[in-house]
């Protein structure tokens, strides 16, 4: 049996709570000097015992390593998945996953309001290879089913909590509208991250993560993952891991997989905090709409509350002044940083339409340009609410 499915059997005997998980799985003490955290085995090769005679299945990096089959077995657990896939970045996971389980002809249905990273996939690469795809809210179970053709739809894939404008997906529902056109249901839970959400127990087949974000949590280091519960799919991804080799070395594992310990505790406080900024927001004169999925007033609130344990750490709002006032809020704050990314320790902010989701301009998945979107971090609350108040205030 080779390390990888070793890990595989301890992930399913080991049932218990997610913070054990988060902190044991995917890795036993070293049976030689007994070190409880994962070694960075900084190895491009391994030594044969004999041709072909691999120890523990480790024979090039690209194909696998202990550090990093740590991470994947982490993650595997923690979405209670049968395989977990690491990946040099969010945006590589994806396109191994459309090229291991799609070929030119295939159709996927989209969300409408996508990352413009993920968009800019599939309509600037995937579409050069063959792939079709229709975007729809995810949101609306009757318009994803539209969107969906009999025989050519093979992937429909949706981002809930969705970035920036936070629509909620029923992934229960979209799982059965997806199996019943025979495709895949394909769910990135970056913005939940497994704490809050894990789709593969709703009846998803596959989950991706920008690992660079909340996983990691700390703003040091980029990554992707895969998660996938079919062992069929689990062939393929793996054979297209190893073959477009798109994965991440042995130190941004070690970083991602140490993140990943703390999953849990973070998230919390992520949450904590936002709940207090989603109270300040929602009572200022000039803020127009505060988008979150816990306020009752958000139209996926019920099906939040169902298939996530809190609503997370990102909250958007529009403000009443216009792209001129958004810009400035962005510009004047003091303790959230200006900048791309989200899902750290730090409070970032941004700006959609002219950052994240510059390259969806002129697209249906245009972003209003009113919008702020706030990673909210860990820092003291006071401190977050008190900053946005003067950003506000001007």
């Amino acid at each position: 049996m080779s390390s990888l499915d070793r890990v595989s059997e301890q992930q399913h005997r080991h049932k218990s709570g997610f913070e054990t998980r988060a902190i044991h799985a995917g890795y036993e003490p070293d049976p030689t000097t007994g070190a409880v955290i994962p070694p960075i085995y900084a190895t491009s090769t391994y030594k044969q015992d004999g041709v072909g005679g691999l120890r523990g299945g480790y024979e090039y990096s690209r194909s696998g390593n202990p550090t990093r089959t740590a991470l994947e077995g982490a993650l595997a657990a923690l979405e209670e998945g049968e395989r977990g896939f690491a990946f040099a970045s969010g945006l590589a996971a994806e396109d191994t996953l459309v090229r291991s389980v799609l070929k030119p002809g295939d159709h996927v249905v989209f969300p409408n309001d996508a990352y413009g990273g993920t968009w800019r996939l599939f309509d600037k690469v995937q579409r050069v290879w063959g792939i079709d795809y229709t975007p729809a809210p995810v949101s609306d179970l009757e318009k994803v089913a539209a969107a969906i053709r009999p025989g050519t739809t093979k992937l429909v894939w949706v981002e809930t909590p969705t970035n920036p404008l936070l629509n909620i997906g029923d992934i229960e529902a979209l799982a059965a509208l997806a199996h019943d056109a025979g495709a895949l249901l394909v769910v990135d839970n970056t913005f939940a991250s497994p704490y809050l959400q894990q789709p593969l127990a709703l009846g998803a087949d596959v989950v991706v993560h920008s690992t660079t974000k909340y996983v990691g949590g700390h703003s040091d280091v980029v990554g992707g993952a895969l998660v996938v519960k079919d062992l069929e799919v689990a062939e393929q991804v793996g054979f297209h891991q190893n073959a477009m080799g798109a994965v991440p070395g042995p130190f941004d594992a070690f970083l991602t997989h140490r993140g990943l310990k703390t999953l849990a505790v973070r998230m919390d406080r992520h949450c904590d905090n936002a709940e207090r900024v989603v109270e300040f927001l929602s009572a200022h004169p000039s803020v127009g709409e505060v988008i979150y999925p816990g306020l009752e007033s958000h139209p996926g609130h019920e099906v939040a509350s169902r298939q996530m344990k809190r609503y997370g750490g990102m909250v958007s709002f529009r403000v009443t002044g216009g792209e001129a006032q958004a810009l400035a809020v962005c510009d004047r704050t003091e303790v959230f940083t200006l900048g791309e990314s989200l899902g750290g320790v730090e409070s970032l902010i941004e700006h959609p339409g002219r950052m994240t989701h510059a390259s969806v301009a002129g697209t249906d998945l245009e972003v209003p340009a009113d919008l702020v979107r706030l990673s909210v971090g860990i820092e003291t609350a006071h401190d977050l609410v008190a900053d946005l108040e003067r950003a506000l205030e001007g």
